[in-house]
């Protein structure tokens, strides 16, 4: 199993940015994928998830209060990718992000992909 995130930048305070995440190596159902971040001096913090196998509504998505209104994630399933829509950036979301996956089995995480730098200057 390999995840393969992308599309990190620098942009500036209120730009937006998508990045990607390429999931190969067996399917994905009954897991769920997520994203995470690492700002900066700071510890790796949950960004937002969803079922991999669950319908595409907003129900199906969670996300962490600091991105609630701002980021959203998608899926296509055709491709294996999952994708992490970032709008409205803030300096604060300066942070290398990574994707990851765990079954629904797990209490945590156990699959990742190497982060992706995003940079939101002011």
């Amino acid at each position: 199993v390999q995840l393969q995130a992308s599309g990190g930048g620098s942009v500036q305070t209120g730009d937006s940015l998508r990045l990607s995440c390429a999931a190969s190596g067996r399917t994905f159902s009954g897991y769920f994928l997520g994203w995470f971040r690492q700002p900066p001096g700071k510890e790796r913090e949950f960004v937002g998830a969803t079922r991999w196998s669950s319908a595409a509504d907003v129900a199906s998505m969670s996300y962490s209060d600091s991105v609630k209104g701002r980021f959203t994630i998608s899926r296509d399933k055709s491709k294996n990718m999952i994708y992490l829509q970032m709008n409205s950036l803030k300096p604060e979301d300066t942070a290398v992000y990574y994707c990851a996956a765990r079954h629904f089995t797990q209490s945590s995480y156990n699959v990742w992909g190497q982060g992706t730098l995003v940079t939101v200057s002011s």
